[in-house]
């Protein structure tokens, strides 16, 4: 498994996978529709964060995640994703403790996660802890895991 910067032209690659990996939660289609916008990721977008992919021993990306540092010392992990193909294969644990460290390089004190709700048992089995909830871009009024871990 390699981790690796993500490149801009891998935009819509990556856009793709971080759909099918919110399917893989048995969303209906028109849950996944209307996620279509959030979970699309801009070439500036991964040229102004730091977006990084995991490969399998093919080459093929299994996964990424985008981590952003604020000024207050709070890094935010953003878009976690495995392809579904991928799921199970350490990929999701390499990217997660990938960012635990770009974090702590960077001088942040903490990491906090927006949550899907399927996803909370796998950042809470990788040390994370809910600290309250967070209100969905998407869908106004559905409430969301709000987790952190102290770095």
């Amino acid at each position: 498994m390699v981790i690796r910067r993500a490149c801009p032209d891998e935009a819509p690659l990556l856009s793709d996978l971080a759909l099918r990996s919110k399917a893989y939660w048995g969303y209906s289609a028109e849950f996944i529709a209307a996620c279509r916008d959030d979970l699309t990721l801009s070439e500036a977008f991964i040229r102004e964060t730091e977006v990084f992919v995991s490969e399998d021993s093919a080459g093929k990306i299994a996964g990424f995640y985008a981590l952003d540092r604020k000024a207050d010392g709070i890094a935010d992990l953003n878009d976690l994703f495995v392809d579904p193909a991928s799921i199970g294969g350490g990929h999701g644990r390499a990217l997660f403790e990938h960012a635990i460290q770009l974090a702590r390089s960077q001088g942040c004190r903490e990491m906090r996660i927006d949550s899907d709700p399927f996803a909370e048992p796998f950042y809470q089995k990788m040390g994370a802890e809910r600290m309250g909830e967070v209100e969905s871009t998407v869908f106004p009024g559905r409430m969301l895991p709000l987790l952190r871990v102290l770095l």
